[in-house]
């Protein structure tokens, strides 16, 4: 039972009306604010902003006055992996017994009670939760942060191959092939459609200036998307201060070389491209995510100056033949 008692509920949506939007939108704010982190993933945020897809369901839990105590996101459209999730609890109602009570839902809602949970930051309280219920961790995702002060080597880019920025109208269908070419079997970038790209390029955020693409012999064969976080456009908005209090931060968004191009230095060459443009921005340090097992990547990226910021984690369910085990 929840702490909250009895007339807590637990309410599933497909779609969000506005308010209820606003809701989810205010108690992700409270929780950045107070974990140093977003709890959903860009991803998601996206899905929230333009709707969302058929599959899609939000789970919200409230508190006996009303408020918005938990919310989740449930993806159920990977078949073969399962259904993915990603959930809050507002930092004034934790270890109340929502966070549970929304995975519980998850489950029920889950395809065959398969679920993962990701988990941003690797919180204690998430591992403890998962550990509670029986889930396992299978997968972590690296934060690496790099100052832009340092020198940058030069890019020494593999011979007959250009670069240049990408360019929305001509670019965009050629840009989806190769990038599932570069990710096949990711379990999120390789899946990208252009709905997908086109969402992205309208977000505030979006320049293509930061987006860079290696050509050979006419065809692209590699690419180095960069994002600003923080402000309005990047080109209008370096050196400046974004309403979270701190400085606009780079990124290095995606990097992806097609597998015929691999191993001669054209990803690495493509990331100092990046990290110079984010440099000439003004901007004093940039990110990147990379999964843990991607030993070869992370090694290109410590050689260019990047160290362990954060991790990100995710967590299976497991296998059932009866309720829910009650937590200790």
């Amino acid at each position: 039972m929840l702490v909250g008692g009895p007339t807590a509920s637990v309410q599933l949506a497909r779609r969000l009306e506005p308010a209820g939007l606003a809701d989810v939108r205010r108690l992700i704010g409270a929780a950045t604010d107070v974990d140093g982190v977003p709890p959903l993933s860009e991803h998601v945020s996206l899905h929230l902003r333009y709707g969302g897809d058929a599959e899609t369901r939000n789970v919200l839990v409230r508190a006996p006055d009303g408020s918005l105590a938990g919310y989740a996101h449930l993806d159920v459209t990977d078949e073969v992996a399962g259904a993915s999730a990603e959930l809050v609890v507002h930092p004034q109602q934790r270890r109340r017994g929502y966070g549970r009570a929304l995975v519980e839902r998850l489950l029920a809602e889950a395809p065959e009670g398969r679920l993962r949970l990701w988990a941003h930051g690797e919180h204690a309280d998430a591992a403890q939760l998962a550990a509670a219920l029986g889930f396992t961790r299978v997968r972590t995702l690296l934060q690496l942060r790099r100052s832009l002060y340092a020198p940058l080597p030069a890019a020494n880019l593999p011979a007959g191959t250009t670069v240049r920025t990408f360019e929305p109208d001509r670019d965009a269908a050629d840009w989806v092939a190769l990038n599932a070419a570069a990710f096949a079997g990711h379990p999120e970038q390789g899946e990208w459609t252009l709905e997908d790209l086109q969402r992205r390029m309208r977000e505030p955020w979006f320049d293509p200036a930061g987006f860079f693409l290696a050509e050979r012999s006419g065809r692209l064969v590699g690419f180095h998307w960069t994002k600003v976080h923080g402000g309005a456009r990047p080109s209008e908005s370096a050196g400046r201060r974004d309403g979270h209090g701190h400085d606009p931060l780079g990124e290095v968004y995606v990097v992806g070389v097609h597998p015929q191009a691999r191993g001669a230095g054209l990803g690495r060459g493509l990331t100092i491209v990046g990290l110079a443009h984010l440099r000439s921005l003004g901007l004093p340090a940039v990110m990147l995510y990379v999964e843990e097992e991607n030993t070869a990547a992370i090694r290109v990226y410590e050689g260019l100056g990047f160290t362990r910021w954060d991790t990100d984690v995710v967590y299976r369910s497991p296998e059932r033949d009866g309720p829910i085990p009650p937590v200790a």
